[in-house]
């Protein structure tokens, strides 16, 4: 068996292979200053770069995790690859013959690392692929292709192969290379059955077939779609995870669209890889796709590092999904993901519902780059998602609806946005600017952007805020000094009394068991069991939390002045409402209700007069 590469070996790749260019196909470099780059780095999440390349002396260092080394520690880091394999495949790339210690020539194949030996696999089996597709068995899969207007060339571009309907057609291609049963089942290649004695048998077979590629071009997995009836399989079968494909951190097409994205600073997330193909043939350089998985926080840092998505300069992030309920749902979980890119994000919605594939097929190229460039913000049409879930014409709605969205406006990045996102909000809810503002504010910001989940991780602004502070206050005596607290006024609040979702949520809690009229022993626990356990911890906070006041009758005294600032603000907004329902009661002409809404909301003005000079 060979030894040790040979140390002026190593050097000389060392010395030959310029180290920005293979970092450069896993991160996207700028210049920093003279023979410095930077990028954001691929062993730690990071907003800003601190990953810096010094090209002149062949090394790396981030400044932010503390990683460093050359170019073959990189590949060892970045790739999983041992030190051998790094320098082989470096080797490879400049054509440069390497010589062992012992031996004095190249290692044999079957000693060659197991990492390299899956890739010379996979790119096989891409080719094996690609030359069945031309084969008369493989008559399906071409009028799958034409039918959705991709031709020979299209094929050929993305690599496109077909996968026979034999037992082991593949199998037995790669045996007669070298290749060993372990190695194909080991790679995703094939698959083994419960009767050992057969021996292994391809994973793919009857299928359309794609080959999805690491960033720098190497085949790593496949993904194949169903043709044939008798095939008893799910619509898209992939490579399962293995030592050179993990479908959470990979995204089909990248590798044709990296230089893209890097250039224009802009990805377009499609569904599937005939979108991919779509989008490309029609012009939409950056499109790519995941691999039968959501899109989830290891492709948002792949996409970051190649777009080079950083504060000093913006990209865009944009999303086309279907119409229909299952896209909204889909929207909704990227904005759960929103925060991660300084990009910003956006939606691209067919209004027919068709996707990118569809779309040029029926429309042609010009529809699909209409389609990326009429993008919506994301944030905008998570809005509309959350508001179409509830009945608009009824208070109790709209009210449940701003509940749902106001998070949604408050975990927009750009808070100069945020106003103008609260008044369209009024505009579709048919309410006063003032009340959703405020609704919005009482969110605290980014504290909470995930509508569906306000129930289970309710938000609370900071303490300077004095709406916030004064429900703070209001709750801490609640369930600390629950007598000292009016019954009969706090037990008379609505369930809307309180703008702070969090806060919301111990008063519900409170008025579940009956009110302050019915605190008495374990009242913080009766209390914290009623909240459940997602708001558990703030009701801890609020009953340990110190109170201005520390005496019985000064803490009443508090309580009285507390409840008075929250009943105020709840009678506001009832006239809000009253005030919006009037107006659009008057443009329906009926002038009875009309009257009926005006005199209520007179009503709710004379109470809260009241309440401010007693």
């Amino acid at each position: 068996m060979a030894g040790r590469i040979r140390r002026e070996d190593v050097d000389l790749v060392r010395e030959r292979i310029r180290i920005e260019e293979v970092v450069g196909e896993h991160v996207t470099l700028k210049t920093a200053g003279v023979g410095s780059m930077k990028g954001l780095c691929p062993f730690h999440d990071e907003r800003s770069p601190s990953f810096h390349v010094r090209p002149g002396v062949g090394r790396y260092h981030c400044f932010g995790c503390g990683e460093d080394g050359d170019v073959f520690a990189f590949l060892e880091k970045v790739d999983g690859v041992t030190f051998v394999e790094a320098v082989e495949r470096l080797a490879g790339r400049i054509g440069h013959q390497l010589r062992y210690e012992e031996g004095g020539a190249p290692r044999p194949q079957q000693d060659v690392g197991r990492r390299q030996r899956l890739l010379d696999a996979h790119r096989i089996a891409a080719e094996f692929y690609a030359e069945q597709l031309f084969t008369p068995g493989a008559e399906v899969g071409r009028r799958f292709l034409v039918e959705r207007g991709f031709d020979r060339a299209a094929a050929a571009t993305f690599g496109v192969g077909f996968a026979p309907t034999g037992w082991d057609a593949l199998t037995k291609h790669l045996r007669g290379r070298g290749f060993t049963d372990d190695e194909l089942v080991t790679g995703g290649l094939a698959s083994r059955g419960q009767n050992a004695s057969r021996g292994p048998f391809d994973r793919f077979r009857g299928r359309l077939v794609w080959p999805i590629r690491d960033t720098t071009g190497a085949t790593i997995g496949f993904g194949a779609r169903k043709l044939l009836e008798d095939d008893n399989g799910p619509k898209y079968l992939n490579t399962p995870d293995s030592p050179l494909y993990r479908k959470s951190s990979v995204l089909y097409g990248l590798d044709l669209a990296k230089r893209e994205v890097a250039r224009s600073k802009q990805v377009v997330v499609v569904e599937g890889y005939t979108d991919v193909m779509a989008c490309h043939l029609a012009g939409v350089g950056t499109a790519v796709a995941t691999c039968g998985t959501a899109f989830g926080s290891e492709h948002i840092a792949i996409v970051r590092r190649i777009m080079a998505d950083d504060d000093a300069r913006s990209g865009e992030v944009v999303f086309t999904f279907d119409g229909d309920e299952a896209g909204q749902k889909a929207a909704l979980r990227a904005f759960e993901e929103d925060q991660r890119f300084v990009a910003q994000t956006f939606v691209a919605v067919e209004p027919g519902g068709l996707d990118p594939c569809d779309l040029r097929s029926t429309k042609g190229d010009e529809a699909v780059r209409e389609l990326v460039a009429g993008r919506r913000p994301l944030f905008e049409f998570a809005i509309r998602s959350t508001l179409s879930g509830y009945d608009l014409d009824t208070a109790e709605g709209r009210v449940q609806a701003l509940r749902a969205a106001a998070p949604v406006v408050a975990g927009i990045k750009d808070r100069s946005l945020r106003p103008e996102y609260a008044r369209r909000l009024a505009g579709w809810l048919g309410m006063e600017v003032e009340a959703v503002s405020r609704a919005v504010g009482g969110t605290g910001g980014r504290a909470s952007s995930r509508p569906a989940r306000l129930a289970q991780r309710p938000s609370a602004p900071p303490d300077r805020d004095p709406v916030f502070a004064s429900e703070r206050q209001l709750l801490q005596v609640v369930l600390q000094s629950p007598s000292s607290v009016p019954a009969a006024d706090f037990d008379a609040l609505g369930p809307d009394a309180f703008a702070v979702p969090a806060h919301r949520a111990v008063h519900d809690a409170v008025r579940s068991l009956g009110g302050v009229a019915a605190a008495g022993p374990a009242w913080v626990e009766r209390v914290r069991e009623a909240a459940g356990e997602s708001v558990a911890g703030v009701v801890g906070e609020l009953s340990v939390a110190p109170l201005p006041e520390s005496t019985g009758e000064g803490t009443a005294r508090l309580a009285v002045d507390l409840l008075r600032r929250v009943l105020d603000r709840d009678l506001l907004r009832q006239e809000a409402e009253l005030r919006g329902r009037a107006q659009r009661l008057e443009a329906s002409g009926d002038a009875e209700a009309v009257a009926e809404a005006y005199a209520a909301l007179f009503a709710l003005a004379a109470r809260r007069q009241q309440l401010r000079v007693t």
